[in-house]
């Protein structure tokens, strides 16, 4: 299968789905921390390249509800991410999920498909994550376990911390994979 991993600098997602053989390329406005197949630029010029399967990671900062004290103060940056993720979700590509934290979204765009959670995928702590989908099942947990520690919400102040906070968890990934790799089609 050829998919698209929008707005992935880490190379997490799309390295699973390779290592499972699928035609999966990365595309970033930052160069990839993986050797491995990505593109850094715009998004929006590729999506028409006839891609079976897109996962899409636009950037949360003027969408999340954790800026909401910010958003009237930056509205113009605000309407140009919203419009962003308009544009990846008027893609031809046939599935696809677009993955953002509880926020702007839910109210100007529509409700997420489904939160989830990284303790039901094997990762001990909270950061709600709404996944809104297009020909694509619920992702089912795949392991549950204890421990629910904030770890992005206490993230030190950081010269990093932005890139540290948007990288994937390896075990949600790994749930994307098994459960979305050859999926056929849905509603």
């Amino acid at each position: 299968m050829r998919i698209l991993v929008a707005c992935e600098f880490s190379g997490i997602v799309r390295d699973a789905f390779r290592d499972l053989g699928h035609d999966a390329v990365s595309c970033d406005l930052l160069p990839t921390e993986r050797p491995g197949p990505h593109i850094q630029g715009n998004i929006i010029s590729l999506l028409d390249r006839g891609w079976d399967l897109m996962l899409a990671f636009p950037p949360c900062t003027y969408l999340c509800s954790s800026g909401a004290r910010w958003w009237k103060d930056r509205m113009v940056e605000q309407a140009a991410a919203i419009e962003f993720v308009a544009a990846l979700s008027r893609s031809p590509i046939p599935r696809w999920a677009i993955e953002n934290p509880i926020g702007r979204l839910s109210t100007v765009w529509r409700k997420p498909d489904q939160i989830i959670q990284p303790w039901q995928f094997g990762h001990g702590e909270v950061k709600a994550t709404c996944l809104w989908l297009k020909g694509l099942p619920k992702l089912e947990p795949t392991e549950i376990v204890s421990g629910r520690i904030p770890r992005v919400h206490h993230h030190p102040q950081t010269k990093g911390r932005a890139k540290s906070r948007s990288r994937f968890l390896p075990g949600i990934a790994a749930a994307m994979t098994a459960q979305w790799g050859n999926c056929k089609e849905i509603g």
